[in-house]
């Protein structure tokens, strides 16, 4: 169906049956129990009324379901996206304010836009522009700042920061007024959180508990420390001796309005939302990919913008703030056999009636639980580890990891984001503005030709080979010019250039000028440029070009066709050390 590329629930909602409901029924409730604490969690991270997490997980996983591409992202609040949330909305609104939740719920209507936008110019290519070293760089970071951050509601203190000077001095300074209730319950989460992740299954799969019903208690895990948390306020009256709690949560579906949509706020929003939109469009569409991959699926990156950004709207016209893909709840949708994006809108359900029937039980729970919970979901995505594997393999990845990091902590989450594109753009623009490029001869008994500096190869004083390993273009043009001149400049005895071009996808105009002034400078020293193995698209432009008229050489469609008629003598010495190894066996 024509339409079905932009409505993708036209194409998989044609072959939906009775099975896949089921599987899709079943994963929705087990998503659902994962997804209350959470969106609870996430709405507290983002300076947000906990209600607030609950609505930003009803309206958008309908949206997805009706324009995405996965059949198993499971949208809704993350905690770096919350973090963003924070930091942009607290610029321009107090904490707690109606307007603190109305700036958030235009943040979300601009990254929706920003999203759908991109998505109608097929612009999903540009995730490709931040880095997986900055990407993971910047989790890290975001997630030492989450946690620092909720460390106060843990200790029941007061304290403040966007970077994690500011809130280690803050939290330095009122540390000595740590309420020891709120530490006690808040502490005892984090460790029930922990062993749930680490020994929780195998504890109860050595007690004959199925394995498939084990990873389901796992997962509800940290509901089963909300309603233990709630059962211990209520039973040992910590409320009264200063516990923090939630209080009342609003019974009832989202309040459905229009965000604020004036020019001053739009405009203060606009660069955080485009940041937001960007960052969590690569790391939903990363989660996306990866789960597709494994059963055999694919995703359009161009309409996964436009099913975000509808998503992102139908937060901001709900109550709710800016969401994209979870990783934790993403993956639990698909080990529980989740078959298409209506599992997503079977889950939103189950908010829903959390909403209408549920949150009266929410009023004793503890906010050292809520941020007991983040801190170890975000913990776990720190990863300094990455560090390492980085510097072995490629200092110029570790520096703009690094770089994230340090500038992440230091100054906060946007800036450091932007430092580390910007810095991997950079890398990306010195690395290919100096190609690889190798001389190589020929491997003896072989038409193969190899880098002189690794193989022993066979070579000729009067003819040189220079492999070149990449496109050419503006940027690296003249690094190749110099890189020919020294080397005929080193060697007065050559008489022919030979310019291998088997990576060559392309040579762009500036490119092209720099092969008409090598080709003048060889020919005016008595040199003679060729040119072998060039790609036939590479081809169809030079000959559109002058080039090929005055090139003083010729152009092969081998190297080793050049080889044996510019160097026959490299053969006779192939042959020769061929006839002499047979002759000695």
């Amino acid at each position: 169906m024509r339409f079905a590329k932009y409505l993708p629930i036209l194409d998989w909602g044609r072959r939906y049956d009775g099975e896949t409901l089921s599987n899709d029924l079943l994963a929705a409730v087990i998503v659902t129990i994962m997804l209350i604490p959470q969106s609870l969690a996430y709405a507290l991270l983002a300076g947000l009324p906990p209600q607030a997490g609950l609505y930003a997980s009803i309206l958008p996983l309908v949206a997805y379901a009706l324009f995405g591409t996965s059949r198993t992202l499971a949208v809704g609040p993350v905690a770096v996206v919350s973090l963003m949330t924070a930091v942009a909305v607290g610029q321009v609104a107090e904490a707690g304010s109606m307007g603190y939740a109305t700036a958030a719920a235009s943040l979300a209507f601009l990254s929706g836009v920003f999203l759908i936008v991109m998505g109608a110019l097929r612009l999903g290519f540009l995730a490709n522009f931040l880095s997986h070293p900055v990407i993971s760089g910047f989790i890290t970071a975001s997630g030492i700042l989450i946690a620092l951050s909720q460390l106060k509601h843990v200790l029941g203190v007061q304290a403040n920061g966007h970077t994690v000077a500011e809130l280690v001095i803050s939290l330095l300074d009122v540390a000595r007024d740590t309420h020891a209730p709120t530490l006690m319950i808040g502490a005892a989460t984090a460790a029930f959180l922990i062993w749930v992740r680490v020994g929780m299954k195998s504890l109860l799969t050595r007690i004959g508990l199925p394995a498939r019903a084990a990873d389901i208690l796992v997962k509800a895990g940290p509901v089963l420390a909300v309603a233990g948390s709630i059962l211990a306020v209520v039973t040992l009256d910590l409320e009264a001796a200063g516990v923090r709690v939630v209080g009342d949560v609003p019974r009832g579906l989202p309040p459905f309005a229009l965000p604020d949509m004036s020019f001053d706020l739009l405009n203060a929003l606009a660069a955080s939302a485009l940041l937001i939109s960007v960052i969590g469009f690569v790391e939903s569409v990363s989660i996306a990919q990866t789960l597709a991959a494994k059963k055999r699926q694919r995703i359009d990156p161009d309409q996964e913008l436009v099913g975000l950004g509808a998503s992102n709207v139908a937060a901001s016209v709900s109550g709710g703030f800016p969401v994209t893909g979870g990783f934790a709840r993403s993956v639990v949708n698909f080990d529980a056999g989740a078959r298409t994006p209506a599992a997503g809108a079977f889950t939103a359900g189950g908010i829903a009636l959390a909403t209408l029937f549920l949150t009266p039980l929410l009023f004793h729970l503890p906010v050292a639980v809520l941020a007991a919970t983040i801190m170890v979901a975000v913990l776990s995505l720190v990863d300094f580890g990455a560090l390492r594997r980085a510097w072995i393999y490629s200092r110029g990845d570790f520096a703009a990891m690094a770089t994230t990091i340090l500038l992440t902590l230091g100054f906060g989450v946007e800036t450091g984001v932007m430092a580390g594109v910007i810095l991997s753009l950079a890398l990306f623009l010195y690395q290919t503005s100096r190609p690889h490029s190798a001389v190589v001869g020929l491997v003896a008994g072989t038409e193969h030709f190899r880098n002189i500096e690794r193989h022993d190869v066979l070579t000729s004083p009067r003819v040189m080979t220079l492999r070149v390993d990449r496109s050419l273009f503006f940027a690296n043009a003249r690094y190749l010019e110099d890189r020919v001149y020294a080397l005929v400049a080193d060697h007065p005895e050559l008489e022919h250039f030979i310019l291998m071009c088997p990576a060559v996808n392309a040579i762009d105009l500036s490119a092209l000028e720099s092969l008409e002034a090598i080709n003048q400078r060889l020919a005016d020293s008595g040199v003679s440029l060729h040119l072998s193995e060039v790609k036939g698209p590479v081809m169809d432009g030079l000959m559109r070009t002058k080039f090929l008229e005055a090139l003083s050489g010729e152009i092969y469609l081998s190297q080793y066709a050049a080889i044996a008629d510019l160097a026959p003598e490299i053969l006779d010495r192939a042959h020769a050390a061929r006839s002499a190894s047979n002759a000695a066996q």
